[in-house]
């Protein structure tokens, strides 16, 4: 889906003004608004039912930006900019004193990506010529607050599309899966939410692994609550081993499953909704949260996910399915 320049100049316009635009990035389709300007940023919040103390991340065009919206920048910050920017991953440095409030949830750091989307990175160009050559769009993801992340235009338009005046289409999400966010600000670089790219890809680039943290202390960041990414119907994982048993304990109890496995198809007969996965942790990934807004709608008692592995290489889409398993059925 390529955009015409009339959209783009639409897009660029409402941005202008201080509207919102849901705009396409190869992890998930984010909400967008001037990110140097706090009423714009706050109908972000208005249109997600969003907490206001949660920061966002700002997507600019391109590493010139950085000093603009950050200070101190750490040249352990640069490296992975140079190897991993456009991309999924999300840099949280200390704030230029400027940057609004609004933008960082009141705290000392920002968070700052330039998104791997040819979509994306066009509109970002384009505002930047218009609003200022270091212009950011604030954008966490285009849906409810606490809801699936959106990876089509069609899932922006079911979640929020009375809410927001545009949707810029750039098609389905490469990823899938909202980016990888690296603390450069407190000194050695820390993972405060994994992602696409995994700690050997940083370790890679670093010549160390960095450590993972998700516990208090550290800044704030999108994505990071306990319960999250979470569908209405309430969420269930199961060992693969145990999987069949327990859908047919349900199904003589009269519980209606729906089911996403990964190693287990369907067997004939089978009465359950039933999505199977690629066994490879991104394939898994791409098609994770489609899955999930698919088996929400097909009116089932309870979705049953199948566990996925141990190994390190599925970190980012266990992390998903435990906050999801821990927000699912609420509201």
């Amino acid at each position: 889906m390529i955009p015409s320049d009339a959209d783009y100049r639409r897009a660029v316009k409402l941005l202008r003004a201080g509207e919102l635009v849901a705009i396409p990035t190869e992890t998930v389709y984010g909400l967008g608004a001037d990110a140097a300007n706090p009423a714009a940023v706050a109908k972000i919040f208005a249109a997600k039912g969003r907490p206001a103390d949660h920061p966002l991340i700002v997507h600019v065009a391109g590493h010139d930006a950085v000093d603009h919206w950050a200070e101190q920048v750490p040249d352990v910050a640069w490296e992975l900019m140079e190897s991993f920017w456009p991309g999924p991953l999300t840099l949280i440095l200390k704030k230029q004193a400027w940057v609004p409030d609004a933008v960082t949830g009141g705290q000392d750091t920002v968070g700052l990506r330039v998104p791997g989307h040819p979509v994306a990175l066009e509109l970002l160009r384009r505002f930047a010529r218009e609003a200022g050559e270091h212009a950011g769009i604030a954008a966490p993801s285009a849906n409810r607050f606490g809801r699936i992340s959106p990876t089509t235009a069609a899932h922006v338009a079911e979640e929020l599309g009375e809410r927001i005046p545009m949707i810029l289409d750039g098609g389905p999400c490469r990823v899938g899966i909202e980016s990888t966010i690296v603390d450069c600000s407190r000194g050695e670089p820390v993972v405060l939410r994994p992602g696409h790219i995994a700690p050997e890809h940083l370790e890679a680039v670093l010549g160390r692994r960095p450590a993972i943290e998700t516990a208090q202390g550290a800044p704030r960041v999108s994505g990071s609550l306990a319960a999250h990414y979470a569908p209405r119907t309430p969420l269930r994982l199961v060992a693969g081993e145990r999987l069949l048993d327990f859908l047919n304990s349900q199904r003589h109890r009269g519980g209606v499953c729906a089911v996403i496995a990964h190693s287990q198809p369907p067997q004939a007969g089978m009465p359950h909704p039933w999505r199977l996965l690629p066994a490879d942790p991104v394939g898994y990934a791409h098609d994770l949260y489609g899955a999930l807004r698919d088996m929400d709608h097909t009116g089932a008692d309870l979705i049953v996910v199948e566990s996925l592995p141990g190994d390190a290489a599925w970190t980012a889409v266990a992390d998903r399915l435990r906050r999801a398993a821990a927000g699912a059925g609420q509201g």
